[in-house]
């Protein structure tokens, strides 16, 4: 009797469709028995992939080539192939791996919390359930330009002041601790004994005690740092800083603008992107910055879960003001809720821009002022003992 005989070689696996449907969900690769799918050796990373600015570029790449119709995994085969980063490359590979073995783009998206967030991943998912992704994609992108310059914007007109700042903390170190000194011998040997200048008195003595205390300085300076990275770090602290933040003149009222900005902006698209309205707020909440704007979140949250609206109990809480939810309660009324959110966000991005503008041009001066007058106070005391000589020279 015949023996039949087995080919070791594996069944051909099916052909991968080239085309495919843009809801994220990637065609199968069929398998031979016994095969294991390749596994991509990981590239070591440390921190994020990639920052705000370049994850935008790539979602707004992402939602042209979908909108132009090429299918997710095609997409990001592109994407990958031009990515210069390694790391952002490896992150884009393992979702296009996902979405071959069978699962969503949300899917791929989630296992990477460092580089996308929870807003960016139910807004995928939510474009994937309805089935309009690339509409969600190319909304997304907008919000995140939108995120990226509103942000670029409050962190310049905090930076321009602690520039200066340090410029003239160095300079005010530098004559203290080396050309002050140097005054002082000149000083000790021409007035031969006779009395400083008060002002010269206090410049000399405080000298002195940075020149002798240079080391205790340095380390109460660091102390002092630190101490404030770990309490900004704990719950309490996060609670005090917030909260002296939003009540400092002009910069309080524009980060409080900034952050309802934010909070409409993305409460509106996730609304329109189909995310369930409690869904919303939960991750509105988790994205706001600031601890008052979330706890403020957190109560229109439970009050909406009870069966109330957003508007009533966001004006409870005496965050927000009242032309912000004034305009919500006519836009839940109308039906017209989450293109009243983004009008409102797009309102208070002008007035941040503005805002913006008028803290630099008070901020540029004020600084120039105190560092002139500390400088100043420097060289009147060390040139108040050389009027002292010329006059006693003259007489």
């Amino acid at each position: 009797m015949a023996k039949l005989s087995v080919s070791p070689k594996a069944t051909p696996a099916v052909p991968i469709p080239t085309s495919g449907r843009t809801s994220g969900r990637g065609p199968t690769i069929a398998l031979s028995a016994g095969a294991v799918a390749p596994r991509r050796r990981r590239g070591f990373s440390f921190g994020r992939p990639i920052n705000d600015k370049g994850l935008t570029v790539f979602t707004r790449q992402l939602a042209t080539l979908v909108k132009a119709g090429m299918p997710i995994l095609r997409s990001l085969e592109v994407l990958a192939r031009q990515e210069k980063r390694p790391a952002f490359r490896q992150v884009i590979e393992d979702c296009a791996d996902t979405i071959r073995s069978g699962g969503n783009f949300s899917d791929g998206l989630g296992a990477h919390p460092k580089t996308f967030d929870r807003l960016y991943v139910n807004m995928v998912k939510a474009g994937e359930a309805g089935g309009v992704l690339d509409t969600v994609l190319e909304r997304l992108s907008v919000f995140m330009e939108k995120a990226v310059k509103i942000k670029s914007k409050v962190v310049s007109a905090m930076v321009y002041p602690a520039i200066i700042s340090t410029v003239a903390g160095g300079i005010m170190t530098v004559l203290m601790v080396f050309v002050v000194p140097k005054f002082q011998e000149v000083f000790l040997t021409m007035l031969k004994g006779k009395p400083l200048p008060w002002l010269t008195s206090v410049v000399v003595s405080v000298a002195d005690a940075m020149r002798q205390h240079i080391l205790m300085v340095v380390a109460g300076v660091a102390g002092l740092m630190f101490f404030f990275w770990v309490f900004k770090r704990s719950k309490l602290g996060t609670y005090v800083i917030h909260w002296v933040l939003l009540r400092i003149p002009v910069l309080g009222d524009l980060l409080l603008k900034a952050a309802i900005a934010r909070f409409t902006r993305t409460f509106g698209t996730l609304l329109a992107s189909g995310v369930p309205i409690l869904q919303a707020l939960t991750i509105t909440r988790d994205t706001s910055g600031n601890v008052h704007v979330a706890n403020a979140i957190s109560v229109v949250h439970d009050r909406v879960k009870e069966g109330d609206n957003v508007a009533k109990p966001l004006e409870s809480t005496r965050v927000f003001p009242g032309m912000v939810t004034s305009m919500i309660e006519v836009g839940e009324e109308t039906g017209a809720l989450p293109d009243m959110l983004v009008r409102i966000a797009d309102n208070y991005d002008e007035e941040v821009d503005n805002a913006v503008a008028a803290l630099t041009s008070i901020i540029e001066p004020v600084m120039i002022v105190f560092m002139a007058v500390g400088v100043g106070i420097i060289v009147i005391a060390m040139f108040l003992p050389m009027i002292e000589l010329i006059k006693s020279l003259s007489a």
